[in-house]
């Protein structure tokens, strides 16, 4: 007779029990398996969430439940004081803060009325984190003094270290720093002795808190580091995750954005991989605030939703108000004032629940300004005038600035420029005091638009001098809080102003030059700091750095440090304290005065390896030089809603008004959805092809008309250089068409953000050797590309092809550097709603705006064949943002990119022919042009031979 098979081990059991999720089915399961339902069961579950807890949430939650569905069947009181411990240990380790306390409150009772003294205290240790982390310091500093009396008449002097961990944790929500570390260093001796890992971890992480709270960001940084290393070594996911928000969040005081960016993101995935939902929630809101000071609403919009939603399940109030707050912003940034207001006002009620001091009337000033563009002056006022009192009376002088240069602004607006002028004057003597340049700015530019309307135009000249000064001193780094004003973010309307009052001045032979220099002071700032930061060798890679250098670097990092620390100090949901903020705003200072000394001392190439933002242009005499014969820039620029062209030659200037803005807005509007009719089925392009053909060439000869046709007799050149602004960045200016031809058929084109960046470029060094190196990555929607590749390679010197799988984000570092050309034929995505995450699609990667930015490719030209990877989201002060942008950086001399979507197969046909002419020794304007050329021969419609623009040196 065959034994009957061996029934489960009790290990097996407990795993089966474990993986049910509900109720009823863990029932049934106990029912068929009664030797489960024993206090010795409990505690081994309890044990069990113990340790699965650091490593796997879920789990532990459902071991937890399973612990306490025995304890309920057997009625035994300690048994079910324990299992109610372990699952409010799980719903703490998820982020529900209010569940946990309420269940430890349950097992304190049970254990005291069992007589089991030293399971209180560890019941009341434990609940002492989520105490605090909703605010309840007496009833967390009652539990703790209870817990170290028990501890210390039994003579644990471990428990007590544990104790001195989470008691620590509360002078430190409170900002007692003094008494907090020595608590972390009491816990950490006692916790060496016992070889505690995980409570060693938290002793150090907590210590790097004391650090921050002491500026010291290297010692703080080290020891997050350390601790994390000590957490993944003993294999604490969860531990983990917290380090890694915490070193994300340091670079992000520093001013690392890019940095701070991918590692927010990265811990977010992870917390949400491991059911950390707290610190998923915290990395949505941090990176919402960091998107909406890059001016990129939509996902600001988006992370601020998914934070309110996770902190409002936490009950976390202060938090869950800050990302409403976030997310009223970038939708009164979209012009979705309606939804900001709403918003605004459940924020506003939350903070005053919460007795927030600072946040209702940092409230009240955002809501003023979204009335204020909408033109409601009247409700603009009120809540400006409350913010400004509020303000004043807590000492907040940069906040105060910022509502009583709004009330000018309201002043102005309803004809009231004597009030304007007041309120101007007084921000502008109490933020001469901050020595803050961004408020400055403000203050002398509403300054200028009072004298405007006054008709003193030298008064306002003067203004608006003051102004432009201010606006040129900052550097890559400004104070969040102003970048969060919506109204201070056109700093084109200076130079707007400046340009315009130029132009008044007929009879003076140097306005026009003076105009020119604005208008290039005006673009793409940022790009130029770009442009004059290359990208590293390696990443974070110092060497060979001068001391002065080095000392740039960390003065800029303390002060963001310092600024960001003064705005948190402000705003935090506890009382804040005076002579904390007195005492950061001190150091701020001492930094600012350290560096405007250094930067005496340095030279321009001290300041573009410390990363500062070089003046935003070049000279208009270095630009002419850089313009070769029988070669025209032409320059657009909008004032308000006119659009002006500067025609600049080696020797000529003109500046002509051409159109205005609305018409041209409109005009381009049309031309895109003719083009975006590319995207419906062939049967219907192929019956309407010829029709097609026409409305294209209707709306390409209307936009000639408004740009070029003013003009036309004035380009007397062979080679034009278009500077686009603003919406002009979309107009494809080489297929425009003046009812004959279009402007390809007689002059050959490119492109450049601004004029400086084109004079930069022509002097940019690359590569003259090395390989063509080939990248395509074909797909079922691109066919076509293994065909254009793979003729590439047979066209063009020493190349390289690298196919699929094989087109790598490692090819791409490793060979890129040493590289001539590189052509990558692969989809491109642009990303509207959020540019920086604008990327080209490798064989094993998606690489985006940010990983362009750490790339070092020094060549003379890069071609990205795909589709739209020439387009960009245009932000303010004319600044694209886009794939060109990154690939600038690295260090391209030339580009060659899409304005839409390409077709596969005229593109195969046009890269083949543009690399032949290429070969053959014509320049790549030349060459291009030929390419143009040869394809409107047989693809008459612009869509297929005209997607492709020449950016860089010509």
């Amino acid at each position: 007779m065959t034994p009957p098979a061996p029934g489960p081990t009790p290990a097996q059991l407990l795993e089966q029990l474990s993986a049910f999720d509900d109720e009823a089915g863990r029932a049934d399961f106990l029912a068929r398996h009664p030797r489960l339902l024993g206090p010795e069961v409990v505690a081994e579950l309890t044990e069990l969430v113990r340790e699965q807890v650091r490593v796997d949430v879920q789990q532990a939650f459902r071991i937890a439940d399973a612990a306490l569905g025995i304890a309920n069947q057997l009625g035994d009181h300690l048994a079910l004081a324990k299992a109610m411990r372990a699952k409010a240990n799980t719903f703490y380790a998820k982020g529900e803060y209010a569940s946990a306390v309420d269940l430890h409150q349950q097992a304190v009772a049970l254990f005291e009325a069992g007589g089991e003294t030293n399971e209180v205290a560890r019941t009341l240790s434990g609940s002492i984190q989520p105490l605090l982390l909703l605010g309840e310091y007496s009833r967390a500093f009652a539990a703790g003094e209870r817990a170290r009396k028990i501890f210390a008449d039994e003579g644990n002097t471990w428990r007590l270290a544990r104790l001195e961990i989470n008691i620590g944790n509360i002078y430190s929500r409170q900002d007692r720093f003094v008494e907090a570390i020595d608590c972390y260093q009491r816990a950490y001796q006692g916790l060496l002795k016992h070889n505690d890992a995980e409570g060693i971890a938290a002793a150090l992480s907590n210590m790097a808190t004391y650090y921050i709270s002491l500026n010291d960001f290297p010692r703080a940084l080290e020891a997050h580091k350390q601790a994390r290393q000590f957490c993944e070594e003993q294999g604490m996911p969860l531990l983990v995750s917290q380090a890694d928000y915490n070193i994300a969040y340091l670079y992000y005081l520093r001013g690392e954005y890019s940095k701070a960016i991918q590692m927010l993101r990265a811990a977010s995935a992870n917390s949400r991989k491991i059911g950390d939902a707290y610190h998923q929630a915290l990395c949505n809101l941090d990176l919402a605030e960091l998107y909406l000071e890059l001016n990129l609403s939509a996902e600001a919009s988006e992370l601020a939703h998914q934070g309110y939603e996770g902190f409002t399940k936490l009950r976390m109030g202060y938090e869950s108000a800050k990302c409403l707050a976030f997310s009223a912003i970038a939708a009164s940034q979209q012009g979705h004032a309606f939804e900001g207001l709403k918003l605004f006002a459940q924020a506003r009620d939350i903070f005053v629940k919460e007795k927030n001091q600072v946040w209702p009337s940092l409230i009240d000033l955002y809501r003023a300004l979204v009335f204020f563009e909408e033109g409601r002056f009247f409700e603009a006022r009120r809540h400006c005038s409350a913010a400004w009192e509020s303000f004043r009376s807590l000492n907040l002088p940069n906040k105060s600035a910022l509502a009583q240069l709004l009330l000018a602004r309201i002043a102005l607006k309803t004809d009231d420029p004597e009030q304007a002028f007041q309120h101007a004057t007084g921000a502008l003597e109490r933020v001469s005091a901050l020595e803050s340049p961004f408020l400055i700015y403000q203050a002398y530019l509403l300054l200028g638009n009072i004298q405007s309307v006054r008709r003193d135009r030298d008064k306002a000249y003067s203004a608006y001098q003051s102004a432009r000064e201010a606006l040129e001193t900052l550097r890559s780094s400004l104070r969040g809080e102003e970048l969060k004003i919506a109204f201070i973010k056109n700093r084109l309307e200076v130079y707007e102003n400046l340009v315009e009052l130029c132009l008044m001045r007929e009879a003076d032979p140097a306005a026009a030059e003076e105009a020119f220099t604005y208008v290039e002071q005006a673009k793409s700032r940022s790009l130029m700091d770009l442009f004059a930061r290359p990208a590293p060798a390696s990443p974070e890679n110092d060497t060979g750095q001068s001391e002065l250098v080095r000392s740039i670097k960390d003065l800029r990092e303390e002060l963001n440090w310092y600024y960001n620390r003064i705005e948190r100090e402000q705003l935090q949901p506890e009382q804040q304290s005076a002579e904390r903020i007195a005492l950061l705003q001190q150091e701020a200072r001492d930094r600012e005065k350290k560096l405007v000394r250094v930067l005496h001392d340095a030279t321009d190439s001290d300041a573009t390896d410390a990363g500062l933002q070089l003046p935003s242009h070049v000279s208009i005499g270095t630009i002419r030089a850089a313009i070769a014969p029988e070669t025209l820039l032409v320059e657009y620029f909008r004032v308000r809603d006119r659009i002006l062209v500067c025609l600049l030659g080696r020797e000529t200037l003109e500046i002509v008004p051409v159109t205005v803005e609305s018409r041209v807005a409109s005009l381009l509007r049309l031309l895109q959805f003719q083009l975006s009719k590319f995207r419906l089925n062939s049967q219907y392009l192929e019956a309407f092809h010829d029709s097609l053909v026409l409305a294209t060439q209707s709306h390409l000869k209307d936009l000639y008309d408004e740009l070029i046709a003013p003009v036309a007799s004035r380009l007397k050149a062979g080679h034009l250089i278009f500077v686009p602004h603003g919406s002009l960045h979309y107009v494809p200016f080489h297929a425009l068409f003046d009812g004959s031809q279009h402007l390809i058929d007689r002059y050959t084109v490119s492109y450049s953000p601004s004029a400086s960046i084109f004079a930069l470029c022509q002097n940019r060094i690359a590569n003259t050797s090395g390989t063509s190196l080939l990248l395509g990555i074909p797909d079922a929607q691109a066919p076509a590309i293994l065909d254009e590749v793979q003729a590439l390679s047979g066209v063009l010197d020493h190349a390289e092809l690298f196919v699929g799988q094989d087109a790598t984000e490692q090819v791409l570092r490793s060979k890129g550097p040493t590289s001539r050309l590189i052509h990558i034929a692969t989809h491109g995505r642009f990303r509207q709603d959020n540019p920086m995450f604008s990327a080209i699609r490798l064989g094993d990667c998606s690489l985006s705006l940010f990983d362009l930015y750490q790339l070092r490719l020094p060549v003379e030209l890069i071609t990205l064949s795909g589709c739209s990877t020439g387009l960009n989201v245009v932000a303010a002060g004319d600044e694209l943002i886009g794939l060109a942008r990154g690939l600038l950086h690295a260090g391209a001399q030339s580009l060659i990119l899409s304005l839409w979507d390409v077709h596969d197969k005229s593109t195969g046909e046009f890269m083949t022919a543009f690399y032949g002419f290429l070969q053959e020794g014509k320049s790549k304007p030349e060459a291009l042009r030929a390419a143009m050329l040869k394809l409107k021969s047989s693809y008459p419609h612009c869509y297929q031979w005209a997607p492709f623009i020449l950016l860089g040196k010509a």
